[in-house]
C-alpha cells in the first residue's frame, strides 16, 4: 500500500537531508525558511506551500523531477483494504523520550489525508513544549492515563477514554499513569479549509 503523498513527501525532505549530512538548521537557512517549519514539515505536522517546498527541494540540491521520482499519489479507489502488521512503520516525530510512534495507515479521501498513528507513551513520558498540527486530531487510549494540555486547559483520559480537538490549538500528552500508555491517533488533513 502506498502512503499518502504528503508523508511520502515529508520522508523524502528529511531522508535527502540526513542522506546528505544536513543539519536541519542549514537546510532552514538555505531554504530562507525557519528551523521550525523544516522541524514541522518532516515531522508530518505541517503541509509546506508550493514555494516553500520548491526553495527547500532546491536546497536539497535536487530538481522537482528528481524529487518526485517514485513518489505515487494513492488512488483510494480501493473499497476495502487490508494492511498486515508487518507493514506498520515506526517513525520518529520529535526528540521527546519515550515516545514512539508506529504509522498503522494513511489515506487520501476527498477533503483530505487520514493519518492512523498507534503512540506508545513510555511510564513518565512527556514533552517539554507545546506542538501544533495542522490536522484535526483524534486520541483513543487503548492502555494507560494520559494527561493532555491543550492551550490551558488541562484533560486526563483513561483507558476506553478519547479526545478530538483542532490540532492548530498548543498541546502537549503526557503518560502519568503507572505504566507505559498506548493511544490511537487519527490525523485528519484538510484540504480545503
Amino acid at each position: 500500500m502506498q502512503e499518502d503523498i504528503l508523508i511520502q513527501i515529508s520522508n523524502k525532505i528529511k531522508e535527502t537531508r540526513r542522506n546528505k549530512n544536513i543539519t536541519v538548521q542549514q537546510l532552514a537557512t538555505q531554504a530562507n525558511v525557519s528551523k521550525g517549519l523544516i522541524s514541522q514539515i518532516e515531522n508530518n505536522r505541517t503541509v509546506p506551500s508550493l514555494p516553500v517546498l520548491m526553495s527547500i527541494v532546491q536546497s536539497l540540491g535536487l530538481d522537482l523531477t528528481e524529487f518526485f521520482n517514485g513518489i505515487q499519489a494513492n488512488g483510494g479507489t480501493e473499497k476495502i483494504v487490508i494492511k498486515r502488521s508487518a507493514d506498520y512503520k515506526h517513525f520518529k516525530k520529535e526528540t521527546a523520550k519515550g515516545f514512539d510512534y508506529q504509522r498503522i495507515f494513511t489515506r487520501n479521501m476527498a477533503g483530505g489525508a487520514v493519518d492512523f498513528v498507534l503512540l506508545k507513551l513510555k511510564k513518565g513520558a512527556n514533552r517539554s513544549q507545546m506542538v501544533k498540527t495542522d490536522a484535526y486530531e483524534y486520541k483513543y487510549i487503548i492502555q494507560g492515563t494520559v494527561e493532555y494540555l491543550i492551550e490551558e486547559k488541562v484533560y486526563t483520559l483513561q483507558e476506553g477514554d478519547s479526545l478530538f480537538f483542532d490540532g492548530r490549538l498548543g498541546h502537549k500528552p503526557a503518560n502519568i499513569g503507572k505504566t507505559d500508555a498506548l493511544i490511537l491517533v487519527v490525523y485528519f488533513f484538510q484540504t480545503n479549509s
